[in-house]
């Protein structure tokens, strides 16, 4: 059966918590124009609206419609390695959770690529705005990325990330100036932040 990959990335550019890739595998690509919601990248949409769709995607799972994984990598490998390096190596992991083949069609956001021995694949500028697969991927790598750093907020309190999930927000600024880095924070993003917890 032909399956089709969407991959995306969320978390770039926070000053902490971890990138994460998204890969979202379908064989009934027909199934998701099917759906009412409306679809684009997940930074377009609510959070109701991602709410909604993680809600029907984890039912297309069980319905065995569709697969989907995500993979973190923190903080301290991320200043250790590099964000470049990083998204690699959770992208590299999240193909490996969808079992993945050579043959598969692998789509993927922006400069995303996948290792060279996937042949079939393709780079997609604003290809979560272009192809379902890779908006889908988008959807659930943010979720699960807002949701981690949610759970992080009850632990860490002080810096707000229920509310920016670590982006660089003048609220954010504000409570680094006064609380310092915590231990999710990226070290080589704040390099003119000194002041540890």
């Amino acid at each position: 059966m032909k399956r089709v990959i969407g991959v995306d990335e969320v978390g770039r550019g926070p000053l902490a918590g971890p990138v994460c890739v998204a890969a979202f595998s379908i064989s009934q690509t027909a199934l998701i124009s099917s759906t009412e919601l409306p679809l684009r990248d997940s930074k377009k949409l609510s959070s109701l609206q991602r709410e909604k769709w993680f809600t029907l995607i984890k039912l297309w799972h069980k319905e065995g419609k569709c697969t989907f994984a995500t993979s973190y990598v923190h903080a301290t490998t991320i200043d250790r390695i590099g964000i470049a390096p990083a998204i690699k190596r959770a992208l590299t992991n999240s193909l490996k959770k969808v079992n993945a083949h050579p043959t598969h069609t692998i789509l993927l956001d922006g400069g995303l690529k996948a290792p060279i021995h996937f042949k079939k694949q393709r780079t997609i500028t604003k290809g979560d705005e272009r192809e379902a697969v890779i908006a889908l991927a988008s959807i659930v790598a943010k979720v699960r990325r807002d949701r981690y750093m949610r759970n992080l907020a009850k632990r860490m309190p002080g810096y707000g990330f229920e509310n920016h999930v670590g982006y660089g927000t003048s609220a954010h600024y504000r409570a680094l100036r006064k609380n310092g880095l915590s231990p999710i924070h990226r070290r080589s993003f704040l390099k003119k932040i000194k002041n540890t917890k």
